[in-house]
């Protein structure tokens, strides 16, 4: 069985705390993973994501919230955290890059310049930390327009993982295809289980491990926050990585993951959707 970790990380705290921690515990169990980082200020205005409001913010992430941008200034994450993100290449695990939470907030309204503005900023700082041009990317918050769609193309990534959805495929939008390869993130995520539909910290990696068992022909995708399975909740993840290696999953960085599919990908198209467990639209493999 295959498992591919994309791990998505998205704040300064994120990146300082998160991903140390997250290296260290994924060397402990011999897994692959793709991390997906964030550059410039952290405009987050709390350090990190949640979209929860009934779970108050330190019971959900074990620390109270830093005001970054409102009470204090914004720490820019590519000025204080790029020997961390070059730590996590030199470490032999794979890179990839994903906008900042104004992408999230405004991509679906946004037009082609506003888009490819935002795309091109991106790459061009993962340029500057890496030295090299990015080729993977991942939609913040599973947020795309049809320009994104196209510029995933355009701008060269060997696969982009932008969308929820079952198995990877080739998309389309309104009948266009794109032809760069759409690694979906097919399980849930933790805290889309965690308080909801009878899911608790005890039982949701016991679901998670049940939904694995039975995996689609081409394997699983799980995307993970540095934020989170970083931070407080790194103790689940770690019951996660040692029940999936229980099950002998083989556990693999995104890249690996593509090649290790067989044949040529079919074709699906992209529509944005709701999502059990998560308020709003997501670009939903169809």
């Amino acid at each position: 069985m295959k498992i591919a970790l994309k791990i998505d990380v998205e704040t300064y705290r994120g990146t300082r705390d998160g991903v140390p921690r997250l290296l260290e515990l994924l060397k402990r169990y011999d897994a692959h993973a793709t991390f997906f980082f964030t550059f410039g200020p952290d405009r987050s205005g709390r350090g990190v994501f949640c979209r929860r409001p009934r779970v108050s913010f330190i019971e959900h992430y074990g620390f109270a919230p830093l005001l970054y941008g409102t009470l204090l200034p914004a720490p820019d994450i590519t000025a204080n955290c790029a020997d961390i993100m070059k730590r996590v290449r030199d470490e032999g695990f794979e890179v990839g890059c994903r906008e900042n939470i104004a992408w999230r907030k405004h991509v679906a309204r946004r037009d082609a310049a506003w888009t490819q503005q935002a795309m091109q900023h991106t790459v061009a700082q993962f340029t500057e930390v890496f030295g090299e041009a990015p080729k993977a990317h991942s939609a913040a918050e599973w947020q795309i327009n049809r320009d994104a769609l196209r510029l995933t193309q355009r701008l060269g990534f060997d696969y982009a993982s932008d969308t929820r959805g079952s198995h990877p495929f080739t998309p389309t939008w309104d009948a266009e295809i794109v032809a760069c390869p759409q690694l979906p993130t097919t399980l849930p995520t933790l805290d889309e289980l965690i308080g909801r539909n009878g899911h608790t910290r005890e039982n949701a990696v016991a679901h998670l491990l049940a939904l694995s068992m039975n995996p689609p022909a081409s394997g699983h995708v799980f995307t993970l926050r540095a934020e989170i399975e970083g931070g407080k909740w790194l103790p689940l993840f770690e019951q996660l990585l040692e029940g999936w290696q229980r099950q002998g999953c083989n556990m693999l960085s995104l890249r690996e993951y593509l090649e290790s599919l067989d044949g040529t990908l079919p074709r699906h198209e992209i529509k944005m959707r709701g999502l059990d467990g998560r308020a709003g639209e997501f670009a939903t493999q169809v």
